[in-house]
């Protein structure tokens, strides 16, 4: 059932956001939200899923596609849609341009007018920016470093120094000056996430039974080679997308430490009697997606790599997380598949953070879960990473001040 809410408990009903739900991953998730909500929640219970695309007509398929999973699910498991008290599932899309910043903050005005709370968000939306593959480098690492190549790949091809349009009118004169470059990679994927949370912290802090919860999609591919700080957007990186993820493993995982905290009361500014949300980072695996450019026969043979690395071994390729991080460390999670080819959420190693920010943690990782280029994590390496956080977030909030300022100076 798609529609009003009855007046229930505050408890039971949640709210979740998922930016980018239009297909691929960000569809997946709000299907396997769905799936779980049907399957293991109550009948006193409800969800209501927002979902985020560009444009009303993808916002309008998406929840046409979404109605019939739920049908789909519901006759699945024997439901039916007019049982009393059956738990209910309420969809409502909103648009957003995560590279033009003022449809994030029109996007943030309406969500906190419209919303009592937030329960989690999750960050999915953004794109590759690849123009395609280096094929003599593919073809000669598939074939010597199967599956490796396939699971941490080093032969896509992207453009460089790519920005997204003009944010502001103000600079359009001729006598204006000059407009702060923005990568466009780095907006979609991290930037235009970053200033939505901003926009939207007291939604996050009124979830009443547990904090609220920010998701971050992340990526096997978040080199660490690909990212610097002197470059944080990418822009002269021929690894935008891969740079922007290792930014987006940075941000989560040193969000707890001590020494970011100055930061992130900044990012989430809370009133005294309220909760800060929690970050997470987690990846996806392995999926064949269309955020590379290929033609559609091609992206069969992909697939049929992909799903032959999985049968030979390869744990990430697809198809209670609070103790664990109490216990053992904030870390970023994975979606793989067991020898016995069963979903499961792996810990996921992170080059200067290991798999929980603790030295020695990470040595007994099988070796298809580990790149082969990562060594132990060290003490070293651990205080390095550290201060990258911490700068990492100095100069994101440095940037959003700035861009907070552009965008006030043209609303007036």
């Amino acid at each position: 059932m798609v529609g009003r809410q009855e007046e229930v408990g505050e408890d039971v009903h949640s709210y979740v956001l998922v930016t980018g739900a239009n297909g691929g991953l960000g569809y997946a998730i709000c299907c396997r939200l769905i799936d779980e909500f049907i399957r293991t929640r109550s009948s006193f219970h409800s969800l209501r899923l927002i979902i985020t695309t560009r444009g009303k007509t993808k916002s309008h398929d998406t929840i046409a596609k979404l109605k019939d999973h739920i049908f789909r699910t519901r006759k699945q498991h024997k439901v039916h849609e007019k049982t009393p008290l059956v738990a209910k599932i309420y969809l409502q899309a909103e648009q957003a341009d995560l590279c033009r910043l003022q449809s994030v903050q029109a996007l943030s005005r309406k969500l906190l007018h419209s919303l009592p709370k937030l329960d989690t968000i999750i960050l999915n939306a953004g794109h590759g920016g690849f123009t395609g593959l280096d094929w003599p480098l593919a073809i000669w690492s598939v074939l010597t470093n199967f599956p490796h190549s396939v699971t941490y790949p080093t032969y896509k091809t992207s453009d460089i120094g790519r920005t997204t349009a003009s944010q502001a009118s103000r600079f359009a004169s001729s006598d204006a000056p000059e407009e702060p470059p923005l990568g466009s990679i780095f907006c979609s994927n991290v930037f235009g996430h970053y200033m939505l949370v901003h926009g939207i912290v007291p939604l996050l802090s009124n979830s009443s039974a547990t904090p609220g919860r920010i998701v971050w999609i992340s990526s096997l591919e978040a080199y660490d080679s690909t990212f610097s700080l002197t470059d944080i957007q990418g822009l002269q990186s021929s690894s935008a997308y891969e740079s922007s993820k290792r930014l987006t493993d940075i941000l989560a995982l040193s969000s707890t430490l001590s020494t970011t905290q100055p930061f992130i009361r900044a990012f989430l500014p809370l009133q005294s009697d309220h909760r800060p949300p929690k970050q997470y980072v987690t990846q996806p695996g392995i999926c064949a997606t269309n955020i590379l450019p290929l033609h559609w026969l091609l992206m069969y043979v992909v697939a049929a790599a992909f799903y032959f690395a999985r049968l030979i071994g390869s744990p990430w390729h697809t198809e209670e997380l609070d103790e664990v991080e109490e216990k053992k460390g904030a870390g970023k999670w994975g979606s793989g598949v067991s020898s016995q080819r069963e979903d499961q959420v792996f810990r996921t190693e992170v080059q200067g953070w290991g798999v929980g920010g603790r030295v020695g943690d990470n040595v007994d990782l099988p070796k298809n879960r580990r790149p082969r280029e990562v060594v132990d994590l060290n003490e070293k390496a651990r205080e390095d990473f550290e201060v990258l956080g911490r700068e990492c977030w100095q100069s994101m909030e440095r940037l959003r001040e700035e861009w907070d300022n552009i965008l006030q100076n043209e609303d007036d």
